[in-house]
């Protein structure tokens, strides 16, 4: 079973509706973990893991990601990602922002406003500012996708019981 990291966007307190839909997706891929890096982030560390789908939450509560800036949150990605298959981020600003740093230090493409899963690898996105739709398939080691959280159903944001972890700098590979 592949295991599939989701990035949660928040406001150190709640949980935005778009971490919802990259849930739903990570979950059609496999196990869902998920990253809550913040700082003063406990109340989104909580809501994250009574999101339903979600196998544990891991937060990185730290004052160089409180305005979840692309620059600080890609490492910190990165250095989970020997422990995962594949990572997804909302097709937010934030988001959006992240993901290309995350491909870019993995050295992988990365499948931006994901529409569809048809398979393990394979997804389909729009293209020509959306006048087309395109199927793509990974043949990268680790997938990187943003999902366009209109196009998929919501997990629920309540009914999980994940188990939360503290990670420290620099983070520890006992996951």
């Amino acid at each position: 079973m592949s295991k599939t990291l989701v990035w949660v966007e928040h406001d150190n307190a709640s949980v935005k509706d778009a971490t919802l839909a990259a849930v739903t997706v990570a979950g059609q891929l496999g196990e869902v973990p998920a990253l809550v890096a913040g700082s003063g982030c406990n109340a989104a560390a909580a809501a994250a893991a009574q999101i339903a789908g979600v196998a544990k939450v891991l937060k990185a509560d730290d004052a160089a990601y409180a305005n979840a800036l692309a620059e600080n949150v890609a490492p910190l990605v990165v250095s989970l990602m020997a422990d995962f298959d594949a990572f997804i981020a909302p097709a937010t600003s934030n988001g959006k922002n992240i993901a290309p740093r995350v491909a870019a230090l993995l050295d992988v493409m990365q499948v931006s406003e994901v529409l569809s899963v048809d398979g393990p690898r394979t997804f389909r996105r729009p293209t020509y500012a959306g006048n087309a739709i395109a199927t793509v398939e990974s043949g990268d080691a680790k997938l990187v996708l943003t999902v366009r959280g209109t196009a998929f159903a919501k997990a629920a944001a309540t009914g999980g019981s994940a188990a939360r972890r503290q990670l420290r700098w620099p983070v520890e590979r006992q996951l």
